[in-house]
């Protein structure tokens, strides 16, 4: 990373007020080498958003037991699936690091203990989003782990604490799904690489359904107490690595913030798309 580069994320955003914030429902690996609705809405996402100084990925593929940065200056792409084919695990995704956003980053978060790491890289929860948002692969991005000891009341509050990113030309994107049980997927084409089958089970869009209504009504609390809101909620969320991403965006909501969605729908009867962009008024 250049000295110019360092200077430039030290002053912050070149826009007016501060960074949208995004959830990305991410499916398949295979989106990021297929060309469809959801790789689509991802690169119209990329080209309306403004410029970011650096991006802040929080990935549902990351658990850790406390929580870590990478910090290294070129982080590597990791293809952590199996069962794909040959042309997806040559894919590279050559993002630089930001081992000053990592030490920003660790320094705003004032109640938990964070660890840099320089061994991880960019997952596929993140490339393979960031490879349609920002296909030159000319910003910085730096992943946070999920902390697999702490409730969602915690990882909800540590989310809170990255506020300040926003103001400095920080993108934060959380990378999972709303829902998500590879459990109950269904495949009518028996090709289990298909999972963009645009079909949903009742359940799924009854979940689905519920929280867009309880993030359109505000109420964070009854989506961080998840596992009170029933039986469709339930099969969604089986665990909770998937949902948690939604939980870190929704945290850095402000009042003036508007809520909108995009690639909103199902798919492989047990997966949704559903993406939410967070962004000032």
């Amino acid at each position: 990373m250049t000295l110019e580069t360092l200077k430039q994320l030290a002053n912050g955003p070149t826009q007016s007020g501060k960074m949208p914030v995004m959830f990305v429902g991410h499916g398949s690996p295979m989106n990021a080498i297929e060309d469809n609705e959801f790789t689509r809405g991802w690169r119209e996402a990329g080209r309306t958003l403004p410029k970011p100084k650096a991006i802040l990925c929080i990935s549902a593929h990351w658990e850790t037991r406390g929580t870590r940065l990478t910090a290294m200056e070129k982080p590597r792409t990791i293809h952590d699936f199996g069962g794909f084919p040959a042309p997806l695990y040559q894919v590279q995704y050559p993002a630089p690091g930001s081992e000053w956003l990592a030490k920003e980053t660790r320094d705003t978060v004032k109640k938990t203990p964070v660890e840099l790491n320089h061994e991880w890289g960019l997952d596929h929860g993140c490339w393979s989003i960031l490879i349609r948002m920002f296909p030159e692969a000319d910003v910085p991005v730096i992943q946070m782990s999920l902390d697999v000891n702490k409730r969602p009341q915690e990882h909800f509050e540590l989310a809170k604490e990255l506020a300040e990113l926003r103001k400095k030309g920080v993108l934060i994107v959380g990378s999972g799904s709303i829902v998500h049980n590879l459990r109950q997927v269904v495949i009518q084409s028996g090709d289990f690489n298909d999972f963009n089958q645009p079909y949903g089970l009742d359940w799924a869009l009854e979940a689905n359904d519920m929280v867009k209504h309880l993030i359109n009504e505000g109420d964070y609390q009854s989506l961080i107490n998840y596992r009170t809101l029933g039986r469709a909620v339930d099969l969604a969320v089986p665990t909770p690595e998937h949902y948690l991403p939604l939980l870190y965006a929704l945290a850095l909501k402000d009042n003036d913030d508007d809520i909108s969605y995009f690639n909103d729908k199902p798919v492989a009867g047990s997966l949704t798309m559903t993406c939410v962009r967070i962004q000032s008024q």
